[in-house]
């Protein structure tokens, strides 16, 4: 049976969704990429590149948890709708004071942390709308690997676009551009028909919520492990990105085009991985994905730490962006597919905070060991963090397996184990 690794854009709402947001999402990584330059440009600090990833993604580990509460008592689309709105005026903002020659590193922190505020109300609304546009669970899988699939096209496509913007008008015209691109997915959420859906009543307080969902997600462990290992892998491994322009400037003797190209290839290797999963039949297999994937990403950072040769580090940062996609997204598929409706705003937030929360701690991390360590040892460092991680998560399964079956049986993912015949009675007849 040949597989539709495009089923989910049968979905009116998930079709509208995916192409704005693949509009957006090119804006998106021009900005990451251009931010990264023009502190870098203006400093010449690693230690400042962490501070700035810290100020845009510590307001997600601080109200991840609130705003997964938030988004299960609120319409998503609205939600998502005000969110693209903001996001759209921060980076409005940001391209006015570069292009008018006013920005200064502390505006800088300021609009990361604006932006950090936002991704805290945004990502988990956006991964809890995903099971709305595509009405069920049938082509949730699909759904979520073309969603990566989109967003690391992006990344292919946007620092490319961002090194020769930057090259040719500077950092200021990929901020325009950003602000700009955020009206495509505004204009795609408009678009939806969406069925009636009211807001989600409930007779419990906000903190009563969050408690549920804390108590949920610390007590069911196939979720549990998973977003321990999230919470590792963005710890250790995904800081990697802010020493990004000392490799390319440094390191490689380039410029922006040069880390462009590296963001790039890295891209390229994530774009694949979403694609390889998007052809998955279902999930079943995903938890022994999930930690090789997160082995392959540490062991890429390792040997690019060692690479000197610059057609070597595109090849491994493919290999390290195969591997960051395929360990993300399998991640986030197990999640979807069995957490609980009523619970999936709190889950999807811790989710985020998993990823966007200890990722900060990390780049500052990162950024305060790079002038001792080097680039290329915090790096190698980095990469041995996340294959410890990944043995830890692989000793974990054999313990996940028993209530991991039970689940996949009722939502049909698994056959349901034959019941074990009953043994006869003999009954002694005294004659």
């Amino acid at each position: 049976m040949k597989i539709n690794a495009l089923r989910a854009l049968r979905h009116r709402n998930f079709r509208l969704f995916f192409f704005g947001q693949s509009v957006s999402l090119v804006g998106t990584w021009m900005t990451k990429l251009a931010t990264s330059w023009l502190v870098y440009r203006l400093t010449g600090s690693t230690f400042l590149l962490g501070v700035i990833s810290f100020a845009g993604q510590i307001p997600t580990f601080l109200l991840a948890p609130l705003a997964g509460v938030w988004v299960d008592r609120w319409e998503r689309r609205r939600a998502l709708l005000v969110t693209q709105a903001l996001a759209a005026a921060q980076s409005l903002m940001l391209a006015g004071l570069t292009l008018t020659g006013h920005i200064t590193i502390w505006e800088v922190v300021v609009l990361s942390v604006f932006q950090g505020l936002i991704n805290a109300f945004d990502m988990p609304a956006r991964q809890s709308f995903l099971v709305e546009m595509v009405e069920g669970r049938a082509d949730l899988s699909n759904a979520i690997a073309l969603n990566s699939t989109m967003v690391n096209g992006a990344r292919l496509l946007g620092p490319a676009l961002a090194g020769i913007t930057i090259a040719a008008v500077g950092e200021g015209c990929c901020f325009l551009i950003d602000g700009l691109s955020y009206f495509a997915v505004i204009a795609s959420l408009l678009a939806m028909r969406m069925a009636a859906r009211p807001a989600t009543e409930s007779t419990t307080g906000m903190l009563t919520q969050l408690a549920e969902g804390w108590t949920y997600v610390r007590t069911f462990a196939p979720i549990r492990t998973v977003i321990v290992l999230f919470a590792i892998i963005s710890f250790m491994g995904v800081p990697y990105t802010v020493l990004m322009p000392v490799f390319a400037s440094t390191i490689l003797h380039g410029g922006a085009h040069t880390l462009g190209l590296l963001m790039g290839a890295a891209g390229v290797g994530a774009v694949l991985a979403a694609l390889s999963l998007a052809a998955r039949k279902s999930v079943r297999g995903l938890y022994r994905v999930i930690p090789a994937m997160a082995a392959l990403f540490g062991a890429g950072l390792a040997a690019f730490s060692f690479s000197r040769n610059f057609w070597l580090s595109l090849a491994l940062m493919a290999v390290t962006g195969f591997g960051m996609m395929q360990m993300f997204a399998a991640s986030s598929t197990v999640i979807q597919t069995i957490v609980e409706d009523d619970k999936r705003g709190r889950v999807m937030s811790y989710w985020t905070m998993a990823y966007m929360g200890a990722s900060p701690f990390g780049s500052l991390l990162a950024g305060s060991l790079a002038p001792t360590l080097g680039a290329p040892g915090t790096v190698l460092l980095c990469g041995i963090g996340c294959m410890l991680g990944a043995i830890w998560f692989w000793w974990q399964i054999p313990k996940l397996r028993p209530v991991i079956r039970p689940i996949y049986e009722r939502l049909g993912i698994l056959p349901a184990a034959p019941e074990a015949p009953v043994a006869p009675v003999e009954v002694d007849v005294q004659g």
